[in-house]
Parts: C-alpha cells; sequence; structure tokens
C-alpha cells in the first residue's frame, strides 16, 4: 500500500512520463528518492536519439553509482510510470538501489500494446523479480495505471 507522500512521487512519474511523450519520446517517467525523503533525481525517457538504452530508471541507476554511497543508495526508492524493463531491473540491482516503486506492471503495459497492434519488443518484459530477486517491489498502482495507459493510447497514435 502506498502512501500519500509515494502517491506524490508517482504522481511526477506520470507527469515526466507525459513530458517524454510531448517530446516525442515513449512514456516513461522516474524519480529517485532518498532514505530520508528527498528527491535526488528524475528523468524520463530518451530512447528517440536512437539509443535504446536511455531509459530514465538506467540513468538513475547510473548516477546513483556515481553520488551515492552504498548505504544511501540501499536506503534509496525508485519510482515510475512502468515496471522496470530486464535491462534497468538488472542496472537497479547491480548499483545496490533498494526498493522501486511503479504505476503499471510490464504485464499491463504487454496487454495494452496487444489491444493496440503494436510488435513486440526486441526483450521480453519480465518481472522485476525475476531478473533481480533481492529488490522489494511495490505495484502496480491501479488509481494511476489509467493514465499510463493513455499516454501509451496516444503514444501510438490511438488516444
Amino acid at each position: 500500500m502506498v502512501t500519500d507522500g509515494e502517491l506524490r512521487h508517482l504522481r511526477r512519474c506520470v507527469e515526466l512520463a507525459a513530458e517524454a511523450l510531448e517530446e516525442g519520446d515513449e512514456p516513461f517517467g522516474s524519480v529517485l528518492v532518498g532514505g530520508d525523503g528527498t528527491v535526488l533525481g528524475e528523468d524520463h525517457n530518451r530512447v528517440a536519439s536512437g539509443d535504446r538504452t536511455r531509459h530514465p530508471e538506467f540513468e538513475l541507476a547510473r548516477w546513483a553509482a556515481t553520488h551515492m554511497t552504498p548505504e544511501e543508495r540501499a536506503a534509496a526508492t525508485v519510482y515510475t510510470s512502468g515496471e522496470h524493463c530486464p535491462m534497468c531491473a538488472a542496472a537497479h540491482a547491480w548499483v545496490g538501489l533498494g526498493r522501486i516503486v511503479y504505476v503499471s506492471s510490464s504485464e499491463q503495459l504487454v496487454s495494452w500494446l496487444a489491444e493496440l497492434g503494436v510488435p513486440a519488443p526486441p526483450v521480453r518484459p519480465l518481472p522485476i523479480q525475476d531478473i533481480a530477486p533481492g529488490v522489494t517491489v511495490e505495484g502496480p498502482v491501479p488509481d494511476l495505471a489509467e493514465e499510463v495507459r493513455a499516454l501509451q493510447r496516444r503514444f501510438h497514435g490511438t488516444s
């Protein structure tokens, strides 16, 4: 169960996803929050550049590896509009970040994209814990998932 504070961070993730969409990119956004509740960083997808690894979760993991101690990383939480892909889940675990809270699951995304007739991605979407079993994960958050679904529909031209 997410708290009101966590819901605020998740809403920001959805806002970041909308910003990505406005910039012509895939609608995903993430926020890194320290153990004391301080927002340390935020980002959205930047894959429209052609570099398909420019996911916000991956960028935040890299930032954390450089700017945080192992203890600070372990105490941090990554909030995100969509469940981490396998690449981002692995980066999260390798860097030693703490909890992940996401709005919509990979399972939901796969279902939505199938409904829209979008071809399957080149990497199989898997649950975070299949990739990083030691990471505490919470989600999806039904109150916001429909907003993420609407962003996906807009991105794929079926608003």
